[in-house]
């Protein structure tokens, strides 16, 4: 199978998201600095690269945030070519384990919102490069953490405003605020 990389710019400037034809994760794994990635062999290698400050993985895509003095004019087509030859030599992105479908825990609402999110927020985020992970539901606030390139985006306030709260406050009556977790 020949592999193809495309990019796609994120809302996120600092984060390119690198689209593979092929499946590499099922779920994400976000590897917010060079430490957290010592069991990642992909994203060990990537950042060998100085101008890689983080890397997230989901799906058919592995977003790559860049530090503020590098250019993406400079190290795209870099980058490009280093993920093309990681999949196609099937560099390994965690050790293997056995996926298993969401397993949502709680209250009717929690596990409500819990699929909800799963169903129709997670695929949007995933689109723009970034991954939602629910942490909590508290007196009808639900507390999401965003990775990827939502972490840190200049507009990641008004999609978990306008977007998520909006859809949460309408299909659970219960949710009365949506917030970020800070990593």
């Amino acid at each position: 199978m020949t592999i193809n990389v495309y990019t796609e710019q994120t809302p996120n400037p600092a984060t390119m998201k690198f689209m593979v034809n092929k499946l590499l994760i099922n779920g994400s794994e976000d590897f917010a600095t060079k430490e957290s990635a010592e069991h990642s062999p992909f994203a060990k290698e990537l950042f060998k690269f100085n101008f890689v400050s983080g890397v997230f993985f989901a799906s058919n895509f592995v977003t790559i945030t860049k530090t503020d003095d590098a250019e993406w004019a400079d190290i795209e087509a870099i980058l490009k070519e280093f993920v093309k030859g990681a999949v196609e030599s099937e560099l390994k992105i965690k050790e293997a384990t056995a996926e298993e479908a969401p397993a949502f825990e709680g209250s009717e609402t929690e596990i409500k919102i819990q699929q909800i999110l799963h169903d129709y927020v997670r695929p949007a985020v995933e689109q723009d490069g970034g991954a939602i992970t629910y942490k909590s539901f508290d007196e009808g606030v639900v507390t999401v953490e965003l990775r990827g390139s939502c972490s840190g985006c200049p507009s990641s306030t008004i999609t978990l405003k306008s977007g998520i709260q909006n859809l949460l406050q309408r299909m659970v009556p219960e949710v009365t605020d949506v917030v970020s977790e800070a990593l």
